[in-house]
């Protein structure tokens, strides 16, 4: 088990490290975090939702996603309510204090869950949450020392250096637990380093000396290696400056942005600048507004207003700025927004931006799906990209509709008995096809589609743009963080702690 002193010091991709590094070492593995909070969920093969690091960590291990491996996902709504999804469907929005008299239904779906992924891999590798000192939570969570303590795994304990004070952090962290908690933590792992390490050898001893605990290794910060991230507190270095030969794309950071990684393939393109904003003054004048997904559209629609965002969108779309809206970007872009059974919010309807000939009404039903689709649009935005095939989700509550619009992506699905093949349309496209919306997750890693859509645009701005013919392959991206990782800890400690003895070394 990989437990933090905080949230973002580093579990999630030590995880898929872990997991990959398994992998080549000849051991069936996977992941598991019992409680995940986080927007940035997807979709399992057979429909059910988790959060988006479980999936990852899953394609590290090299095996589909399944709801054993996050079988309780609270998705925030407010500052102190979260929607409650327990085995990949919504139980119920609850407050902390309802969430709490919900614990043992929720302990008996994280056994359950644990015993299964035990029971069929050589190695499960699990995932705290923010930190297990925290007293004020500790007597009803159930992702943390309880599962450690249930499933009597070893655990790393990961601090993050670069934010300081990490020993204090540390022992801060053992100081509070009890003896038996204390008993679990075998290693400790110093991550995001910068500089010479030597220059902590001092400090590392006094560490194993005053805890008894040795360090497990040190892992150096990386910059070149390209992981989703699981927080959005990541995308704070995603706001720099446009450049003048760039394409300058914009991502609108909405107070609950959910699915977030859908645009990590638009940063890694060579000639794109990706930035994620939250104000007017940032904003400026991209060549290309994206909104993007959201557990609370018509709050964070209404947050938009007050920002002044929502008018700024629509000055610079009159301009000839180009917009796409993804699940709850794509309702914003609409004329009207329907809640009358207050699915999110007290406000039974609201504006939209107008800029599509669309309304959404809010269900109690919630779509998750995968989806295959082909293109049906050959203009704007998606000029040059008719029948391009592509893949991608659906999470979303609500249903969109209007009169007359035109729908370019025809989506195809099986029926039940996985013999009739249905079709259906997704999303819209205006006239002029420089504002496209769709409900389809996961749309910029088709790399046609995602080429075609920034070579328009480039056209827009009178730039030239180099792809790379290198398909951006998130299993190569494993295999280096697994280099990376495999080189900075001492892999004979963390094969001690598991019992097992390493098969063989594919790499």
């Amino acid at each position: 088990m990989v437990q933090g002193t905080a949230s973002h010091v580093g579990k999630s991709i030590l995880v898929s490290a872990l997991c990959r590094i398994f992998k080549q070492d000849g051991y069936s593995v996977a992941p598991f975090k019992a409680q995940n909070m986080s927007n940035n969920s997807h979709v399992t093969p057979d429909g059910k939702e988790i959060g988006r690091a479980q999936s990852i960590q899953a394609e590290a291990a090299g095996i589909e996603s399944r709801v054993e491996m996050n079988p309780i996902l609270l998705k925030p709504e407010t500052d102190d309510s979260s929607q409650v999804v327990v085995m990949g469907k919504p139980l119920t929005s609850a407050k902390a204090l309802d969430y709490f008299a919900l614990k043992n239904q929720l302990w008996d779906a994280v056994c359950s869950s644990l015993d299964i992924l035990r029971n069929e891999y050589d190695i499960v590798v699990i995932e705290g949450a923010g930190s297990p000192a925290e007293i004020n939570l500790k007597e009803n969570e159930i992702v943390n020392m309880r599962v450690a303590l249930y499933s009597n795994s070893p655990v790393l304990l990961c601090g993050d250096i670069d934010r300081g004070g990490v020993f204090a952090s540390l022992v801060g962290t053992l100081e509070l637990l009890n003896a038996e908690e204390k008993n679990t933590i075998q290693g400790f792992i110093i991550n995001k380093f910068r500089g010479d390490k030597s220059l902590l050898d001092d400090g590392l001893s006094w560490l194993e000396e005053r805890t008894g605990i040795p360090v497990a290794g040190v892992i150096n910060h990386y910059n070149d290696i390209h992981i989703p991230e699981e927080d959005s507190v990541g995308l704070e270095v995603l706001s720099s400056k446009s450049i003048e030969n760039e394409l300058d794309i914009v991502v609108i950071q909405l107070p609950h942005i959910a699915n977030f990684d859908d645009f990590d393939p638009l940063a890694r393109e060579q000639g794109v600048n990706l930035r994620y904003v939250s104000n007017i003054e940032e904003l400026s004048e991209p060549d290309l507004i994206i909104l993007p997904g959201s557990k609370t559209t018509i709050s964070d629609l209404l947050w938009m207003e007050q920002q002044g965002l929502a008018d700024c969108i629509k000055r610079l779309y009159s301009k000839g700025t180009p917009i796409i809206g993804i699940c709850a970007g794509y309702q914003m872009l609409g004329k009207k927004l329907y809640d009358p059974s207050g699915i999110e919010s007290d406000i039974k309807e609201l504006e939209g931006l107008g800029l599509l000939p669309i309304t959404t009404v809010f269900e109690h039903t919630k779509a998750t799906k995968r989806i295959k689709a082909i293109i049906t649009s050959d203009h704007g935005l998606l000029g040059g990209a008719l029948s391009i095939p592509i893949s991608g989700y659906e999470i979303h509550m609500g249903r969109t509709s209007g009169d007359i619009f035109a729908q370019p992506f025809k989506i195809q699905s099986q029926q039940e008995d996985d013999q009739t093949t249905v079709f259906s349309f997704d999303g819209a496209i205006n006239e002029n096809g420089d504002v496209l919306g769709t409900y389809i997750h996961g749309l910029f890693h088709n790399i046609k589609l995602r080429q075609s859509v920034l070579s328009h645009i480039a056209q827009l701005k009178n730039l030239s743009i180099v792809f790379s013919n290198e398909r951006q392959d998130l299993d190569q991206e494993y295999d280096k963080l697994a280099e990376w990782v495999r080189t900075s800890i001492d892999m004979d400690l963390i094969y001690k702690m598991t019992g097992l003895e390493k098969i063989h070394n594919t790499q």
